[in-house]
């Protein structure tokens, strides 16, 4: 089985994802998701998040194969945007299905950790007018760390 992997350009319709997600994936006794949006704090104006297209899918696809690797999962789902969003636009949706929660809980953790502290995007928002280049804390690194 491979991982569901997708670079989206365009706006994804989340709750149809995970419904189709969850729908082929019956026999797993758990199905986990995590959505990452923009905020809507009134802070944030707008988000962008580049990518260097010969780098960006290649390293989702291994994740996703890495994930799949490590823990026995039915399902494993993750889409992740490019392009200039919106408060309140999905950014990143990651889905694990198992046969036991525990399971679906450590795929979607441990893909989400990654996305956050190796990722292959660069990201800015707009504030007050103004871009800023956004970079990993050192929080999502040690979040990383923690897998090992």
């Amino acid at each position: 089985m491979a991982a569901d992997v997708r670079l989206c350009t365009a706006a994804f319709d989340h709750a149809a994802e995970l419904e189709r997600f969850a729908r082929a994936h019956q026999q797993a006794g758990g199905v986990v998701s995590f959505l990452g949006q923009v905020r809507a704090d009134g802070a944030v104006e707008a988000l962008e998040l580049q990518h260097y297209a010969p780098l960006t899918l290649p390293g989702m696809e291994a994740l996703g194969a890495a994930v799949l690797a490590r823990w026995p999962l039915d399902g494993l789902l993750i889409l992740h945007r490019s392009g200039a969003m919106l408060p309140g636009d999905p950014i990143v949706l990651v889905a694990a299905a198992a046969r036991h929660r525990r399971d679906a809980f450590a795929a979607a953790d441990y893909a989400m950790d990654h996305l956050k502290s190796e990722s292959w995007f660069w990201k800015r928002e707009k504030a007050g007018g103004t871009w800023r280049w956004v970079e990993p804390r050192a929080e999502d690194y040690a979040d990383k760390a923690r897998w090992g």
